[in-house]
């Protein structure tokens, strides 16, 4: 009984048999092992091979059935992004022979490929997954900025686009609390003191590293990475990262308002974004905050402990 179906396509010329190749791979198709020579031979697979059997319809373009005087140099492909694999016959240069698209948004072209082969090209494209976001409102709701003094000539910077950021997302300067501490090393700290008073819906963390000729760079940034994102999980207060790592002073600069915008800045929106996500989601964010013990109640449940 059938065991599998295998229809064959030949070129004359190596460089069409590597075109060919190309594009199928291009689009999706999947390369099967062989005994043979790669670069003679090349056994394509698709998710689903089906078998058509038909009379030519007249809904072909008539310059796609001139070409067919032999049907069997006719492959049909569906698809499901006909406009990405258009893309990729246009940027491989391969003639386009007809392109239509249909009141229900289904498109059909034909390609003319090397070794005299016409591809029927069909499809819909995908529609988006519904996704939930978060929006940019800040009004009524309270923000911290935990912000170093280590190299305050970009931190002050970034606190300004922190800043900038809030009040153009509708944040008022009384529901704003800017702290300050030493260096980076310290931003956790304080961020987790204040994410477990309750009294913020977000903490924008804020600060510069910039490296330097021992492994003191590497130690901090690693700390601060994983101080801020361990707060953000254990109290489900969202934090923002606008800590700057970057390799010299000119790379900060740039980060700090010129080239590449302002981080604090980004920083700011980053942090009204998850605000609004965390309520756009459902979850109550109390249910999670209130899973998370503040430092005195670690504290006594550990002098608890230790007294038993």
């Amino acid at each position: 009984m059938l065991k599998s179906i295998h229809i064959g396509r030949y070129t004359t010329k190596a460089e069409d048999f590597r075109k060919l190749v190309e594009f199928f791979a291009a689009i999706g198709f999947g390369r099967v092992a062989t005994d043979q020579s790669a670069d003679r031979s090349a056994v394509l697979s698709a998710p689903l091979g089906l078998l058509s059997v038909n009379t030519l319809p007249p809904k072909y373009a008539p310059e796609v059935i001139d070409r067919l005087k032999d049907v069997a140099r006719l492959v049909v492909l569906e698809v499901t992004n006909p406009d990405d694999v258009l893309a990729i016959a246009q940027k491989m240069k391969l003639k386009v022979l007809a392109d239509s698209i249909s009141d229900s948004n289904r498109r059909s072209f034909s390609l003319e490929l090397p070794g005299d082969i016409i591809v029927t090209v069909h499809g819909e494209p995908d529609l988006p997954v519904p996704a939930t976001e978060g929006g940019f409102d800040a009004k009524g709701k309270r923000f911290a900025i935990v912000v170093s003094r280590f190299n305050a000539f970009i931190t002050e910077r970034l606190l300004v686009g922190a800043l900038d950021g809030l009040r153009r997302a509708g944040a008022t300067e009384n529901k704003i609390q800017a702290v300050r501490v030493p260096g980076s090393f310290e931003i956790p700290s304080a961020a987790r003191t204040l994410a477990e008073t309750r009294k913020y819906d977000a903490i924008i963390c804020l600060g510069c590293l910039l490296r330097g000729d021992t492994a003191h760079y590497d130690v901090i940034v690693n700390e601060v990475t994983r101080g801020i994102g361990q707060s953000a999980q254990e109290t489900g207060v969202p934090h923002a990262f606008g800590v700057l790592t970057c390799d010299t002073l000119e790379q900060a600069i740039d980060r700090a308002g010129l080239k590449m915008g302002n981080k604090g800045f980004d920083a700011a929106l980053a942090a009204v974004e998850m605000v609004n996500l965390g309520k756009a989601v459902g979850g109550p964010r109390s249910s999670v905050v209130g899973k998370s013990k503040t430092t005195k109640q670690r504290q006594h449940s550990s002098k608890t402990k230790s007294e038993r």
